[in-house]
């Protein structure tokens, strides 16, 4: 059992490998977060109010990307984008289906702040600007410097509402990878809440918000009042999806739920179009790569037909199954598990069987 419980966290200390973006080295030398667009072959440009932006358009569909802890990133210069080959993925350009589609593609970087030894520190700058490590970040030498007095989710809000006050497209998708789940759903209730404030446009809440094999640490938290972080999650959810905004939720890996590191939140994903999708391509020490496989597979998946139910013409879940096909299935009563293609990287060939929650 010691044994097991070592792996786990020594897989977790590995979890924020990932693919390597082109950029300066002022990027990881200065603190720089919030929105960048990008375009085809992972070329980028920063989002900054009031500037033109040679990837965005107000009237597209958007999908916003949102990574998660990021150990050693900022000395190794890194940088999640949409070639995932080093974490396992394809050697491709996952955006080139969403743009050739006409959407609009962005990251929602936090990865200075992200970038903790302890993930439980990473995950307290979502919530507060007082936790453990308040918000510092890390720059290249690997120094630590005092960082602002708001929380990741209130710095990525304020980036999102300034650089997308125009919006008028017809609909926003946000995908949240492992702990960035968690600040994919505290930046949909801020929006939420702004809009019911009638501070934001309501076009800026997002239609969809995809969890890709989301991470919740065990135990209560002072700075949320001795809740978990799933909890509270569950409590945001739920409102929001009264006020329509659909949830999907993607397994890839035991890294996020084995008892030892991770509360499996079960609660939440029987609130979401749930799909456990096998990685048989990867040996079940190769923790790290099965975690990271839910980001590939599900940008990857936009380019294929969705994925059907075995032996029925009934649509599974996948990024390009349609908005109201997710509904239907966030709001049905079983679960999705990969039946076909779970041993091939590949998401054209997959299916699916139904299971009680």
């Amino acid at each position: 059992m010691r044994k097991l419980v070592l792996l786990f966290l020594l897989t977790l200390t590995s979890l924020a490998e990932a693919a390597t973006g082109v950029f300066p080295d002022s990027t990881f030398n200065n603190l720089d977060y919030g929105l960048y667009w990008f375009g085809y072959g992972d070329s980028w440009q920063k989002a900054q109010p009031g500037y033109t932006n040679a990837y965005y358009s107000s009237t597209k569909p958007t999908v916003i990307y949102i990574h998660g802890w990021q150990n050693g990133s900022s000395v190794n210069k890194n940088r999640e984008t949409f070639n995932r080959l080093d974490a396992g993925g394809p050697n491709l350009d996952l955006a080139h289906a969403w743009l050739t589609a006409g959407y609009n593609v962005g990251v929602l970087y936090w990865n200075q702040f992200a970038d903790e030894g302890e993930v439980k520190d990473a995950e307290a700058k979502i919530w507060t600007a007082t936790g453990p490590r308040a918000m510092r970040w890390r720059n290249a030498s690997g120094a630590y410097a005092s960082g602002p007095s708001q929380s990741a989710g209130d710095l990525l809000f304020q980036s999102y509402k300034d650089n997308l006050a125009g919006y008028n497209g017809s609909g926003i998708r946000l995908l949240g990878h492992s702990l960035g789940n968690q600040l994919a759903i505290v930046l949909t209730k801020k929006i939420s809440d702004a809009v019911t404030a009638g501070t934001v446009n309501s076009k800026l809440l997002p239609k969809r918000v995809a969890l890709l094999d989301p991470f919740y640490s065990n135990q209560g938290k002072s700075y949320l009042g001795n809740k978990w972080t799933g909890e509270v999650c569950r409590t945001y959810v739920s409102e929001l999806k009264t006020k329509g905004v659909i949830f999907e939720a993607y397994r890839t890996s035991a890294v996020t739920s084995t008892i030892f590191v991770g509360d499996n939140n079960t609660g939440l994903m029987n609130m979401t179009a749930f799909s456990e999708v096998k990685t048989g391509y990867f040996n079940s020490t190769q923790q790290t790569q099965k975690h990271n496989a839910a980001v590939w597979h599900y940008l990857w998946s936009f380019a294929s037909n969705p994925p059907l139910i075995t032996g029925t013409s009934n649509q599974a879940a996948s990024a390009s199954t349609p908005d109201s096909r997710i509904t239907t299935l966030m709001n049905g009563t079983q679960k999705l598990v990969h039946d076909l293609g779970g041993t091939t990287k590949e998401p054209w060939d997959d299916s699916f069987k139904l299971y009680a929650r």
